[in-house]
């Protein structure tokens, strides 16, 4: 009995008992009928065999109380309840009355049955529509995953597209406009040299012209000598035939030298616009580095022309013999040997000048040997304008000046009702007071009062650093205008 006893306490019945009475209570109004009552049958089979374990133990308990213990016990207490268990209260209705009622149960459950069964049946097609439907509608997603990837894929294709056909276009105008700057210049270039062909026709003219001059002046010098009774004076072997060829290719000269003041302005400082602007941003600085840049190579190309024409002069004066003056003779020398101009030496000096300007500033890894280009031809034009008759020259200009329509034009992007010079871009070519070329001028309102500013802004020099002083005494070379009477 005691064994008996301490299995049932040990497997814990009543505990698992109250655990499936608390789980069938929380599941009652989830799950459906035949799983209740299934529920339910459990419980009573193990209600039973809680009870089968218990009558063993009872009867095992009486056995070992022998004939009488406990009879008491058992007559007021189990055969009581077994009687009140086991008694069936007499049914109020006929036999008949309860034959029928259990074969109206009996329809009622088989009709049950048969509803859970359609039942099973519809939710079990309603599941298969249900899955099948889900499947329909996955590959739907997916096949609009797919048509919206191939949309994005159009869409980045068309951009690529689109951007490549907008870069090509650039690129196209950016062609064409590079173009017809070509075609401009080529047309230029053209012009020129339909003037140079026009000069040498020019040229051969005056050479047709001087040749039958020559020949009358040899004639009348054989004569004069044959004539006179004066020792003759040998002559320089370098010393021209023609002593008038600078008055006789005055218009030749003076219609090159502004054409090729023009292709100045239209050519070389463009370039060396474009050349700046890869070092300074600012176009207001490169266009004043370029003006000063011009402004500086005529004032040292008249300088030089000065220095070189006292030279030829001092160097003529000893041997020079009529019929032309001294003057005279010296411009026609310095016509015919313009070679001997040391541009080198003037362009120099230019830089040198900028470097010290305090108007015009540029980057220290940098120097202004960028437009040594235009410099020298600058110089060049400006020394061969210096042998004209007037010599052609710059004008006078300086900022915040009142500005002359017959002198400048505008540039695009100045103020056209401004009366007054904000900075120059190129300067004008002046024949006395005639202009001859205009110059070009920036405009703007308030100039007067921004050019103050700037003069009464401390003066910042640019001096050189070492390796730009090592570059120019490097470059500059020995002057060839020192001339000697052998060269002469």
């Amino acid at each position: 009995m005691a064994d008996t006893l301490r299995r049932l306490v040990n497997i814990s019945a009543y505990g698992v008992l109250q655990e499936k009475l608390e789980s069938w209570f929380r599941d009652y109004h989830v799950i459906s009928c035949d799983q209740n009552l299934n529920r339910c049958c459990e419980l009573i089979e193990l209600t039973a065999k809680i009870q089968g374990q218990l009558f063993t133990i009872l009867n095992f308990a009486a056995a070992e109380g022998g004939h009488y213990a406990g009879v008491d016990t058992l007559k007021t207490r189990l055969l009581p309840w077994l009687g009140t268990c086991f008694s069936m209260a007499r049914p109020a209705v006929s036999d008949d009355t309860s034959l029928q009622l259990m074969q109206d149960s009996a329809l009622k459950e088989k009709k049950i049955r048969e509803l859970s069964m359609s039942h099973d049946n519809n939710m079990q097609k309603m599941e298969t529509q249900l899955c099948s439907t889900r499947l329909q509608l996955d590959s739907v997603k997916s096949e609009l995953a797919d048509v919206q990837l191939e949309l994005d894929n159009t869409k980045d294709k068309s951009a690529t597209t689109l951007l490549a056909t907008e870069d090509e276009i650039l690129q196209l105008r950016a062609d064409m406009r590079a173009a017809h700057e070509q075609l401009e210049v080529y047309r230029r270039k053209v012009e020129v040299v339909d003037e140079y062909e026009r000069q040498v026709r020019l040229l051969r003219e005056e050479v047709s012209y001087l040749t039958s001059e020559k020949s009358l002046l040899q004639e009348r010098l054989s004569r004069s000598r044959s004539s006179s009774p004066l020792p003759r004076r040998p002559s320089s072997p370098l010393r021209s035939e023609s002593p008038t060829r600078a008055q006789l290719t005055q218009s030749s000269r003076h219609a090159r030298l502004l054409s090729r003041f023009s292709d100045l302005y239209a050519v070389e400082r463009l370039e060396a616009q474009s050349l700046l602007r890869r070092y300074v941003d600012d176009l207001t600085m490169v266009q004043k580095i370029i003006y000063i840049a011009a402004v500086g190579s005529f004032q040292t190309a008249k300088l030089a022309y000065r220095q070189f024409k006292l030279r030829v002069r001092k160097t003529l004066s000893s041997s020079h013999m009529g019929p032309e003056t001294l003057e005279d003779a010296a411009v026609d020398y310095i016509v015919r040997n313009m070679d001997l101009y040391d541009v080198q030496a003037s362009v120099n000096d230019v830089i040198n000048a900028m470097n010290v300007n305090p108007r015009i500033s540029f980057p220290p890894e940098v120097d202004f040997a960028l437009v040594s280009s235009l410099i020298r031809e600058t110089c060049r034009v400006a020394f061969a304008m210096q042998t004209l008759d007037p010599p052609l020259d710059l004008a006078f200009s300086s900022d915040g000046e009142l500005f002359n329509d017959n002198k400048y034009r505008r540039s695009y992007d100045s103020e056209f009702a401004a009366p007054l010079v904000l900075y120059h871009v190129w300067p004008a070519l002046m024949e006395g007071d005639i202009a001859l070329i205009k110059g070009e001028a920036v405009t703007h309102r308030g100039a007067l009062w921004k050019s103050r500013s700037r003069s009464s802004s401390p003066v910042r020099s640019r001096s050189l650093s070492p390796s730009r002083a090592l570059t120019f005494n490097s470059v500059r070379s020995k002057s060839p205008g020192r001339l000697s009477a052998s060269w002469l």
